[in-house]
């Protein structure tokens, strides 16, 4: 478990033969009704095609990413792919740092300075943390064909054999949102010897809502948002955790398939009221899409959807999370964010707990210093645990 060196760099065959495919793209006509409607626009995604064909430019993106050491270690039967970017201060802690789907690591870009060196911001070195953070199983560089798929548990336990056996962190904190924040809570339930604490930027809550005989209004309209999301928004669920390969076969032979499919959960899951280059730039947007592209990872990235769907819930029955938590509660995150009453229930011991006042569902990607701050503040007092 010696982990090697890394550096992204996609061969410029596969750079021209992108080019030439997205050059061939036939889009579909556009559905009666307002853009967006009923799924990607087609003049929207007609536009960011032309841009991704002509002036995208992939090797700046490879620049930024290499700009942060980074490994990959063969763990659990694959190839891990890890940033390790070392904190600057006087005791940095460990922070393993989670994504989610559609996203990667170039989610993180602009936030792992923040935490790595919050001096640098104008913050204080002392709330400087090590930052750990991998490429999913199945995702992106953790991603080789035929290789062994991972559930959400089997990401937590190989995870934590990073931290601990090949990293030599004993305990560490996790940090993580989509995915991520349900493979912290899963790590905070199984690995919680291991887990000091975790702030997440999503609650993993039951789709069932557990409301009380005398609900709250707060409680009621969280409920009705659940209902509403998953008649009009989880649609994407069902089709990755039911027939993943059947889909797989689109979205790895056509990138604009590709693109439309993510683009789209970019705009209607971010606070971007409706521009959805309001909230991202494009090339952060295409650098994302590009690196499913390139590493041909989207089937297998449908994978936890498909173990989550024929599988138990991240947190079982009986058990609770109750390791220190922290939440940073963005307005515009799927949903809605809880009420922390019905959140308690499940997490019992939330230490913190910040209405945030703009953001989404990436916001690591939409927020960074938001979301850097609120994840030193809840750590400071923990940082003597771990």
């Amino acid at each position: 478990m010696t982990p090697q060196p890394f550096r992204l760099h996609v061969d410029d065959a596969d750079i021209a033969d992108l080019r030439d495919r997205l050059a061939r793209t036939r889009l579909p006509d556009q559905a009666p009704g307002a853009p967006w409607a009923y799924g990607t626009d087609v003049d929207y995604l007609r536009d960011l095609i032309a841009y991704w064909r002509a002036d995208f430019d992939w090797r700046a993106q490879e620049d930024r990413l290499n700009a942060f050491p980074q490994f990959k270690v063969a763990l659990h039967g694959i190839d891990l792919h890890y940033l390790h970017v070392p904190g600057v201060g006087p005791n940095p802690k460990p922070l393993l740092l989670l994504h989610g789907w559609p996203g990667s690591v170039f989610e993180f870009i602009d936030i792992v300075p923040r935490l790595t060196n919050p001096a640098l911001f104008g913050g204080n070195p002392d709330d400087a943390f090590t930052v750990i953070a991998p490429s999913l199983p199945g995702f992106g560089l953790s991603f080789s064909p035929n290789q062994k798929r991972f559930s959400h548990l089997e990401m937590g336990a190989c995870f934590t054999d990073l931290m601990t056996n090949v990293l030599g962190f004993p305990r560490f904190a996790v940090q993580g949102g989509d995915w991520g924040a349900i493979i912290a809570s899963a790590m905070g339930v199984n690995h919680a010897a291991q887990v000091a604490c975790i702030h997440l930027n999503l609650l993993p809550l039951r789709p069932d809502v557990p409301l009380s005989p005398n609900p709250t209004p707060e409680e009621t309209r969280y409920a009705a948002n659940v209902t509403a999301w998953m008649k009009e928004e989880a649609g994407y669920q069902w089709i990755q955790g039911t027939r993943p390969q059947t889909l797989a076969f689109g979205l790895t032979d056509s990138p604009a398939g590709l693109a439309a499919w993510i683009v789209e959960k970019f705009r209607a899951w971010s606070d971007c009221d409706g521009n959805v280059e309001s909230a991202f730039s494009r090339d952060h947007i295409l650098a994302n899409i590009a690196l499913y592209w390139f590493t041909g990872a989207i089937g297998s990235s449908f994978w936890p959807y498909y173990t989550r769907l024929h599988g138990a819930w991240a947190i079982p029955d009986g058990h609770t999370v109750d390791v220190p938590t922290g939440y940073a509660a963005f307005p515009r995150e799927n949903r809605g964010p809880p009420p922390r009453s019905i959140a308690e229930k499940t997490y019992t011991d939330i230490r913190h707990w910040t209405e945030m006042a703009k953001g989404g569902h990436f916001a690591a990607m939409e927020q960074p210093e938001a979301l850097a701050k609120d994840v030193q503040t809840f750590f400071r007092p923990l940082r003597s645990t771990f």
